[in-house]
């Protein structure tokens, strides 16, 4: 069986909280990340300084209506039994999503790109994104040329993450050329590979798309 889901509302709710083998302790907040722009509804999630421009990126085969859509971060700080409170908390993205309706999600499904076909999946895989500059990024495949020089280390991405000491985010930027907008994050902790997920409604409405950097356990009472 593919890999399954986790229960992502408890991940976004504030104030949950997590214990690592280790007794390294973990409490959730959840960071807003402002309104990204969708003038295609073609959504689609990769590491923006390895991928943004390079053309190796499809957009996800589910789309949504054109508009302007919230971003937000489930962000764990952590911390070790009696450590005192530090000037600079240690903290990690757990998730990023894109939320597309405030309603309940009752149904999760893996984000897929063209040809991707999850029935060919064997026990725990998933698709995804592979992370080799330690950020994950939501944005319209419109915007895909519409940052350049992000690879160069150059732009209003670059920026936003230097200026802000790269602080976890979500960093909401702005082409200045076109006015695509792009939502950036980093990702958990670091380079590795990460699904997306999409959410549903019982009515099959999509409520999210969802990246899972896999920084929280799931909590002891969720459900099998």
């Amino acid at each position: 069986m593919p890999m399954s889901p986790r229960d992502y509302a408890w991940l976004f709710t504030p104030g949950s909280t997590f214990t690592y083998e280790s007794g390294q302790t973990g409490v959730i907040h959840v960071a807003d990340g402002g309104a990204l722009d969708l003038p295609t509804g073609r959504v689609v999630a990769c590491d923006p300084f390895v991928y943004l421009g390079s053309g190796d990126m499809e957009p996800f085969t589910v789309t949504v209506a054109p508009g302007r859509y919230r971003v937000e971060a489930a962000v764990a700080t952590l911390t070790r039994p009696g450590e005192p409170p530090a000037e600079h908390p240690h903290r990690r993205v757990a998730a990023a999503r894109l939320v597309i309706r405030d309603e309940p999600t009752a149904t999760w499904e893996l984000a897929l790109g063209p040809e991707q076909d999850p029935a060919g999946l064997g026990d725990d895989e998933f698709f995804g994104y592979g992370v080799d500059a330690g950020t994950g990024c939501f944005y319209d495949a419109s915007a895909e040329e519409a940052f350049p020089g992000t690879e160069d280390e150059e732009g209003p991405l670059w920026e936003a993450f230097e200026n802000s000491d790269w602080s976890e985010g979500p960093h909401l930027v702005t082409s200045a050329g076109t006015g695509h907008t792009l939502a950036a994050f980093t990702s958990g902790w670091g380079d590795g590979f990460y699904p997306t997920w999409i959410g549903r409604t019982a009515s099959g409405e999509v409520t999210c798309y969802l990246t899972d950097f896999f920084v929280a356990p799931a909590p002891a009472d969720a459900p099998v």
